[in-house]
């Protein structure tokens, strides 16, 4: 009983009193119960003194080296082991190995079990799926012979996790159809998150009125409240995400931080910041998400002075050491308000080599400031990335290719090549009656195309009239200036925009999620559009959001 409590000291104690009657099952319960509070030594001890084994015996031990990732001591026991192994053994194995990303031995292991049970294909299936594996996770999914919510949710969160959001929401879709399996907490999760990175607020407003009718809690470890905070916000909404935040009867940090980091990208400093210091007033302490929060909003405010000063706080009053998440805001913060030499400094002072995210920061203020000479430095840091990510040799090629530095431009395009990295297209989507339409830049295959380029032309045509010119000096190719301005009519946003204006309901809220950085050009145009129609366009890019209205934008131009 004491075991099962993690009471490991009155359970040592009575086992100690009672030595001379202990049976097996005794010595087991002990030896279990120290492996799940952690103290395997004490638990190994146990075991080697243990008069007589049987399965398990062998069975806990093992588990709990494969479950603490010391997977060399628990095949060396697994060999060992002189007592048939059963289901349990093998499963300890198998999640063991796939849990620290050995696939191979964990699939030898999995391929050699003589009887496999459902855990055994799930702890395989999730392994797959939690090390990005998703089309072995698939093929070995599709192969069960039996699924349990177990499975399903593996897979779900699997494709959420690998940015496969289209992938997770069909499955989704597909277990609904399942009878007997009933989507739990974990499961609901995973789609929420799906959800809010696509955008998809009509599909995470049912999924919120399905976790409504099943009676889900919001405040439990699963942080349901916080995954529900965090689709709305993400979607824009972030008055219902409010709304959401105050219902919650138990505010954890989990759920004060979707709201911190919401208010944040949606362009609401100060309520970003004002929420921080009521979760402080409410007992909780910050941890590193939070601060990420707090920066961010710093950031999309133009908070300078304070962000530095919370940063600062960081160590002397929380006790929480910077990452590189924490420094890649204070470059942005500093380099978007052109203090390039410092927002350089702190890349440089840093304790870790910067990143994808800290270089691609400064660059950004770079071109912003149109600062050649922080690029330039920055140069040989960005050739030496082998990172999948091609933003920050862009960045770097088009502040060249702006400063008219044509073999420096090339010289960063070629390594590009050779180094078989490959620049991500621009694309955009929207989400209309529960399906996502997503747009490429230059290219269209829906049968609206033809009223979309005709839409985007003649919007150019008649905002021309009205005082609009295309920023074709973003356009850094050799075309003429006509040529150009066609480019830029068929960026992605400009199709997902026109797309949604000629399919929605007048008055209707139109967003659209963009994978880069909103240009100059497509920023000027939507807000132009935004001062003729009906409709508040959001506009989530990679950076933040954008609520275009009456002409303006949240962001106050400042991106």
């Amino acid at each position: 009983m004491y075991s099962a409590f993690g009471d490991m000291v009155s359970a040592r104690k009575l086992f100690d009193l009672s030595s001379e009657l202990l049976d097996v099952v005794s010595w087991n319960t002990v030896i279990d119960g120290y492996v799940k509070v952690g103290a395997l030594e004490v638990a190994r001890r146990l075991f080697e003194e243990m008069p007589v084994r049987n399965e398990v015996s062998w069975s806990a031990i093992i588990n709990g080296y494969a479950g603490k990732g010391e997977l060399d001591v628990a095949r060396s026991l697994f060999d060992r082991m002189p007592v048939q192994r059963n289901a349990v053994t093998w499963n300890s194995m198998v999640s063991g190995f796939a849990r620290h990303g050995l696939l191979p031995v964990a699939r030898k292991f999995f391929d050699e079990m003589p009887m496999r049970n459902i855990v055994s294909w799930n702890s395989m299936v999730s392994g797959y799926a939690l090390n990005g594996e998703m089309d072995a996770a698939r093929k070995l999914f599709d192969q069960m012979p039996e699924r349990d919510v177990v499975s399903w949710s593996c897979m779900v969160s699997g494709y959420a996790q690998s940015n496969q959001f289209l992938a997770a929401l069909q499955l989704f879709k597909e277990m609904q159809k399942v009878r007997m399996i009933k989507p739990n907490e974990v499961t609901m999760v995973s789609v929420l998150s799906a959800c809010a990175h696509l955008a998809a607020l009509e599909q995470g407003k049912w999924v919120h009125a399905y976790i409504d009718k099943n009676h889900m809690t919001l405040d439990d470890d699963q942080n349901l409240g916080a995954a529900l905070i965090d689709m709305y916000a993400k979607c824009g909404s972030i008055d219902i995400a409010l709304k959401l935040f105050q219902s919650l009867d138990r505010k954890n940090v989990s759920s004060w931080n979707a709201l911190i980091t919401g208010l944040a990208i949606n362009g609401a400093a100060s309520e970003s910041l004002e929420a921080f210091e009521q979760m402080q007033k409410s007992g909780l302490k910050p941890d590193d998400i939070t601060f990420v929060g707090v920066l961010m909003a710093c950031v999309h405010g133009g908070l300078v002075h304070e962000g530095q000063q919370y940063f600062e706080s960081m160590t002397k009053v929380h006790g929480i050491q910077p990452q590189m998440k924490h420094y890649g805001c204070m470059v942005d913060l500093l380099g978007r308000a052109g203090l390039l030499e410092e927002a350089e400094g702190i890349a440089r002072s840093m304790p870790m080599k910067p990143d994808i995210m800290v270089l691609g920061a400064l660059l950004g203020a770079c071109r912003i400031h149109k600062d050649v000479a922080v690029a330039d430095r920055v140069k040989k840091d960005v050739l030496r990335l082998k990172a999948e990510q091609s933003g920050c040799h862009v960045l770097l090629s088009n502040i060249f290719a702006a400063a008219g530095r044509w073999a420096d431009a090339s010289e960063v395009r070629s390594s590009l090549k050779q180094t078989g990295i490959r620049k991500d297209p621009g694309s955009s989507s929207v989400e209309l009656d529960g399906t996502v339409y997503e747009f490429v830049a230059g290219s269209c295959s829906l049968p609206e195309a033809s009223a979309m380029y005709a839409w985007l032309d003649k919007m150019g045509s008649d905002l021309r009239h009205q005082g609009y010119s295309p920023v074709t000096q973003d356009v850094l190719l050799d075309l003429s200036e006509e040529d150009k301005e066609t480019w830029l009519s068929r960026h992605s946003e400009k199709l997902a925009l026109a797309f949604a204006l000629l399919r929605f309901a007048p008055h209707s809220t139109i967003r659209i999620v963009k994978n880069l950085r909103i240009c100059g050009e497509c920023h000027s145009f939507v807000k132009h559009v935004s001062k003729f129609s009906s409709q508040e366009v959001i506009i989530r890019d990679r950076i933040r959001f954008h609520h275009f209205k009456d002409g303006t934008c949240s962001c106050n131009d400042y991106w």
